[in-house]
């Protein structure tokens, strides 16, 4: 599905993540003669709360990672595959890399974050994220590799141990079945320090059941092919470092220049780019000053839903009603059948939190139809 032009009255979403596709099937939905240009790079949409299980076998990749051929067939909304290199705030234009002039009557801004190195020497060149598929088939390899050699002294390093970092190394320390020791690096003094204390007690449990090294209190300060250097004046001899030790935001760049609060597009309430009517922006690349949200799946998806409204709205020449998020709570995986949550007045962890977690991300996949079709492959045992 391509688009190669846009009419003058479309609605352009950049960036197809949970923020972007949501808000383009909620518009969809809204209203159904709607032009709408989704302009994605990748093939796939990827659900990453659940790239754990597809590392693991538990899910396959048709459940996390669809294609968006498949998402968006038959929904009449224009998928272009491709990335935006600039955008026009005063000509409501941007240019492609692929060489298109899109013109647009608003326009969305849902690109998300990207890994930051904090320029620290070696991390770029010598380290992988856990962001894609590409790294997870990396993975795939370091793991079948360890465990086809089974050396005395092989170790794995997680940089960051917040969800990601914590989620990877039980996930990790399972498949790995001891065949090499992994060392997970904080540069507080707790993992998961934005995280609910019930979850941070069960994660620590976790991690030391499979005998997880964790250095709090510590910062990476150069990264080589086969260790990294600590600022306590140590080093750890590594097969692999996975870096999830932050991010920062990534955005087209925009004419005007935006408002920015540290360092985000600045958005109003009601998610529209400050200084613009006809710009709206949502998730991680954004903050709204009066009431910063988390930069987390659940609050992108909100705001896909909210941001739709807010759009039509400017259309039909109303006033949209300011976002407001409703916070569900948190789930993190700890391993093959494990997990752990919190919120919605329930605090559980184990197996049958692991269940209830999985359940609850089937209801969320973009499009019914997929969750449903995922829910029976697991009910039947595929």
């Amino acid at each position: 599905m391509t688009a190669p032009s846009s009419p003058c009255d479309a609605v352009v979403i950049v960036g197809g993540g949970f923020g972007g596709l949501t808000a383009a099937l909620s518009l969809r939905s809204r209203d159904p003669s709607l032009p709408i240009v989704l302009v994605e790079p990748r093939e796939r949409f990827l659900f990453q709360p659940m790239l754990y299980e597809l590392l693991s076998d538990e899910l396959q990749l048709w459940e996390v990672a669809p294609p968006y051929r498949d998402l968006l067939s038959g929904r009449g909304i224009s998928w272009l595959q491709d990335t935006v290199q600039s955008i026009d705030g005063d000509g409501r234009t941007l240019i492609t890399a692929g060489g298109q002039t899109l013109s647009w009557s608003q326009l969305l801004i849902a690109t998300g974050a990207e890994s930051a190195d904090f320029g620290i020497p070696g991390v770029l060149r010598h380290a992988i994220g856990f962001r894609d598929l590409a790294d997870v088939a990396t993975l795939r390899r370091w793991i079948r590799d360890l465990r086809h050699q089974r050396l005395d002294d092989a170790a794995l390093v997680i940089a960051g141990a917040g969800p990601t970092g914590v989620e990877l190394a039980c996930k990790m320390a399972d498949l790995l079945e001891g065949s090499a020791r992994l060392h997970l690096i904080e540069l507080s003094d707790s993992i998961l320090p934005g995280n609910a204390a019930f979850n941070r007690e069960r994660a620590a449990a976790a991690l030391a059941r499979r005998d997880v090294t964790l250095h709090l209190n510590t910062a990476v300060t150069e990264v080589h092919a086969d260790r990294v250097d600590l600022n306590n004046g140590t080093s750890l001899s590594h097969a692999g470092l996975i870096w999830t030790a932050g991010s920062r935001p990534s955005w087209p760049p925009l004419n005007p220049s935006p408002a920015l609060e540290a360092g985000r597009l600045q958005i109003q309430p009601d998610l529209s780019v400050k200084g613009s009517s006809s710009i709206f922006a949502i998730g991680d690349a954004t903050r709204n000053a009066d009431d910063p949200w988390p930069s987390t799946a659940q609050v992108a998806m909100q705001q896909g839903a909210a941001v739709a409204e807010a759009i039509c709205a400017v259309r039909h020449q109303s006033t949209a009603a300011p976002f407001r998020f409703e916070d569900r709570g948190e789930m993190l995986s700890l391993g093959i059948g494990d997990a752990t949550l919190t919120g919605m007045g329930i605090t559980l962890a184990g197996p049958l939190a692991f269940q209830i977690r999985r359940a609850a991300y089937l209801t969320r996949f973009p499009g019914l139809a997929l969750g449903l079709r995922s829910a029976g492959a697991w009910l039947l045992g595929r």
